[in-house]
């Protein structure tokens, strides 16, 4: 089981200092973040995707590769990235290059976002999100797996024997989850495509979660993927930790209260009791979160939003300290002890280059071999004067 940390990336005051931090503060804060989470021995960190304020992450291919030439062991993702905003070519050619420079240890999560004005912004209408999810993500997933790629749809310009650079890493796509808070539509479309669904459960209590990965599962198995608890999940979760639950809400308290995604709203006790949000002690965490993997059927991945709502630097580390020390050990062998056989290995590149090459094999074909296979021609016709005839 992969356990990471993730960031929405908002920028929030401090509401302890009443220091607002600067842009520039929290974008290498977050680089920060991403080495410190591999020190502390955790196995992912995540950045969301966000155009406006009070979030920094508008480019996070570009923060991942810094972080990527800063790290050398831990995965890489996105949380999210904007399917029906984003142009799919644009978003071919950016995780190919990511996945280059970080080694195959990046990968992405598409998603439809939370922000309703960012489709205007980029020229689309929200009205049509369902659609472009669609439509976006089949080119998208073609510009991957084809070289060469003829495609005619109805959000963008038609392609013409077109080919997305750099290829994919040692010739296989990145790990592409598909997360969602509560569209069924999301589980469907990665159950039809074999890949994972992330269900980022912040604000919804178990059963709510449990329906929709339940769903997952159900049309992973329809769809001829697998049985259903060989289906690829991941969950998101939060906490904060100190040495007694009384200590963790005082100093947790102020911070919920000014958070930007669901402060000003339920108290934390409240809040606290209806979603994942466990504020307490290191123990406490890891027995909630048990239960909630065993609930769930023993998902892959599972992500802790870490530094929401203006909290410290130090206070950030800490946590992070907390959950790859403590926490994550104990909910990865809690894993492995307890997952039935049919429950999948964590999906990584090197599990899909292996998969891709035991294919071969067994069909009798030839080795795939890492090789430049695309002439240089006119780059605005395709036509050469050495090829006529």
């Amino acid at each position: 089981m992969q356990i990471g940390v993730f960031s929405v990336s908002d920028i929030t005051t401090n509401p302890k200092t009443g220091k607002t931090p600067t842009e520039h503060e929290r974008i290498t804060a977050a680089v920060d973040y991403a080495v410190a989470a591999e020190e502390s021995g955790l196995d992912v960190f995540g950045i969301g995707e966000h155009h406006n304020p009070p979030f920094f992450s508008s480019a996070p291919t570009t923060l991942l590769a810094n972080i990527a030439a800063k790290t050398e062991r831990i995965k890489l993702t996105t949380a999210t990235t904007l399917i029906t905003t984003n142009d799919p070519v644009s978003i071919a050619e950016q995780y190919s290059m990511l996945q280059h420079l970080s080694g195959g240890r990046s990968d992405l999560m598409l998603g439809r976002g939370n922000t309703g004005p960012v489709y205007p912004w980029f020229g689309k209408k929200i009205t049509d999100g369902l659609e472009l999810s669609v439509e976006n993500y089949e080119l998208l997933h073609r510009l991957w797996t084809e070289d060469v790629v003829t495609w005619e749809g109805k959000f963008r310009t038609p392609l013409q024997s077109f080919t997305a650079t750099p290829r994919p890493l040692d010739g296989v796509a990145p790990v592409v989850w598909h997360g969602a808070i509560r569209s069924a539509q999301t589980a469907e479309q990665a159950a039809y495509y074999g890949d994972p669904f992330f269900a980022n459960n912040l604000f919804w209590p178990q059963r709510h979660t449990k329906t929709m990965i339940d769903f997952y599962r159900d049309r992973w198995e329809a769809n001829g993927q697998g049985g259903a608890a060989s289906a690829l999940v991941g969950i998101g979760g939060h906490a904060f930790m100190a040495e007694t639950e009384a200590k963790a809400k005082e100093l947790y308290r102020p911070f919920f209260n000014n958070a930007p995604v669901y402060g000003h709203g339920p108290s934390l006790e409240d809040f606290t009791r209806s979603t994942p949000l466990t504020v307490g002690t290191p123990e406490m965490v890891i027995e909630r979160y048990q239960e909630m993997i065993e609930n769930y059927g023993f998902p892959q991945r599972l992500l802790f939003l870490v530094d929401h709502g203006g909290l410290e630097v130090e206070m950030v580390k800490d946590q992070i300290r907390q959950l790859g020390e403590v926490v994550a050990p104990a909910l990865r062998q809690f894993w492995q002890d307890h997952r039935g056989p049919e429950v999948a290995e964590v999906p990584t590149h090197e599990l899909k280059v292996a998969q891709r090459d035991a294919a071969l094999a067994e069909a009798g074909q030839t080795p795939w071999v890492d090789r430049y296979r695309f002439e240089t021609g006119d780059n605005w016709t395709g036509l050469r004067a050495e090829d006529r005839k």
